[in-house]
Parts: C-alpha cells; structure tokens; sequence
C-alpha cells in the first residue's frame, strides 16, 4: 500500500486524556450511522474524513475499562465524530468484519493495520487525545466502498 499522506499532531495531544472524559466514545453498528461518506482531509486543528486520530477507546465488554488506540475518521453526527477503530492483529487479516489498510504514520512499529467495519465509534472531538496521520485516498476510498456495499453508506 503507498505512504501516508501526512504526519501530524494536535496541540496537547501526546498527554493522557483527563478521567472524567474516558470512556465516553461508544459504539455502534455501521448500519445505524450510515450515511455519506467523502475524504476531506484538512490540516486545520478539526478531525476530518481521512484523518487518523487516537482516542482513548472503552472495551465493548467493560466500558469501565479501555485503551488509547487509532481510529479512522469517516465522518460526524453532529458534533460528535464517527470513526472506524484501528488494530495491528495480524488475525484480523483473514476476518470480513475488518479491512487492510497496510502502514503508515500512526504506528511507530510500521505495522500493517486493520480498520473494524462493522461497528462505528462516536466520540467527541475533544476527546481526541492527539492525531496521527491522514490516509491517502486510495486506502480511505478502499474503505469507504466497503461501508457503502455492506452497510448502505451514501
């Protein structure tokens, strides 16, 4: 897969979210946030479609617990941003519910990565914890095609 686009860092957004705010991402079914999806990456200080940002992430079976992790931003409900939760398993390579989107800036190990399709994250962009980098628009267009021929995106 080619390089990403670009690297780049929010302000503050190496330090450790305060408690209060983790946890408050949550997760939905693609299906239930379809909607149009474009690439509109903008290194402008807002989290964009295209854009690669960590969030601190709570697990599905304890949101009382959770981990900082990548996510893919593939859109907004509001004010609020939706994104695809990012994985270096190698294991997810072979499972339909998850795509390759192969390296880039937002692994420092240059891992191959993996975007989770089937569930959506919705978080608030000032839980943003920092931003990593922007996929290039093949590899995002890779993605959306799969959002819009399994979940009715737009």
């Amino acid at each position: 897969m080619s390089s990403t686009v670009a690297t780049i860092e929010r302000d503050g957004g190496a330090h450790a979210a305060p408690a209060e705010r983790r946890g408050r991402a949550k997760t939905v079914p693609a299906e239930e946030r379809a909607r149009r999806i474009s690439y509109a990456p903008d290194l402008d200080g807002a989290a964009d479609p295209g854009e690669i940002v960590w969030a601190w992430v709570p697990f599905e079976e304890d949101p009382a617990q959770g981990k900082d992790r990548p996510m893919l931003v593939v859109g907004r409900n509001d004010s609020d941003l939706l994104g695809l939760m990012l994985s270096s398993q190698a294991d997810r390579a072979d499972d339909p519910d998850w795509a390759g989107i192969g390296s880039g800036g937002w692994d420092r190990e240059g891992r191959a990565s993996y975007v989770r399709l089937d569930r959506v994250l919705e978080i608030g962009e000032h839980d943003i914890r920092r931003e990593g980098a922007v996929l290039d628009r093949i590899r995002f267009d890779h993605v959306a095609n799969q959002l819009r021929g399994r979940f009715g995106w737009i």
